[in-house]
């Protein structure tokens, strides 16, 4: 599905990723784990061609696409829910939620639409509501539904849960888990809750100053391998 091999990134003439090689398979589901600082946003974002530059190899599905612009990215398949959320908060949530289907090359809008709002009730509550009047948990939310609309093969989610009340917290990870298991969308996750890791993940890898410092099977995680890493 997406195999990363060798990449480094750079901002300005500043490395940000070194040597990073990392893959997700077809259904599966990587959390990016590692402190404040070390690279994981910035790992999203060279995958999505966000980066002064990159070198080494991204590919998706089997095609290189280390060369392609973002919206072609898109087009190839990646959904992105960014850390802050993104969405346009003077545009409708309906609004926000069509501007996802930018990327979409399927004809299957009215169902990607109907599902977000099986999947987020709320939303077709409020789909005549300006996107900035919406809670945090209701932005994130759309920001997930936007997502979903491009009709992705995988989504990139940085810190979904951050800012989040608890009692959303549970309703955003519970479907962040039926993307995965219930549609079988490939799932990379940044995230800082490492029992949601543990439970919702197949596979981790961690991030240290640029580097992949550990990574496996989601069993391999072991307290040590936290502590050692991620302990403040």
């Amino acid at each position: 599905m997406l195999e990363i091999s060798g990449l480094n990134g750079f901002y300005g003439n500043s490395r940000a990723l070194s040597d990073v090689s990392l893959s997700v398979a077809s259904g599966g589901f990587l959390s990016v784990l590692g402190r404040n600082g070390v690279g994981k946003t910035t790992l999203m974002r060279a995958v999505l061609g966000l980066l002064d530059r990159t070198d080494g190899e991204i590919r998706l599905q089997g095609a290189d696409i280390s060369a392609l612009a973002t919206h072609e990215r898109a087009r190839a398949g990646i959904g992105y829910v960014p850390q802050g959320r993104g969405i346009l908060p003077r545009f409708t949530v309906e609004e926000n939620l069509q501007l996802g289907g930018f990327a979409r090359t399927s004809g299957r809008g009215a169902e990607l639409e109907a599902l977000v709002y099986r999947m987020f009730p709320v939303l077709r509550e409020f789909r005549g509501r300006a996107g900035g009047n919406l809670s945090g948990g209701q932005q994130q939310q759309l920001a997930i539904g936007r997502a979903l609309m491009s009709d992705p093969s995988i989504i990139l989610l940085d810190e979904p849960a951050e800012g989040i009340q608890p009692n959303i917290v549970e309703q955003i990870e519970q479907a962040i888990v039926s993307l995965n298991k219930d549609l079988g969308i490939a799932i990379v996750l940044v995230e800082q809750d490492i029992q949601f890791a543990r439970r919702a993940s197949s596979a981790f890898a961690i991030l240290e100053k640029g580097h992949v410092v550990a990574s496996g099977p989601v069993a391999d995680l072991t307290d040590e391998l936290v502590h050692r890493h991620m302990a403040v």
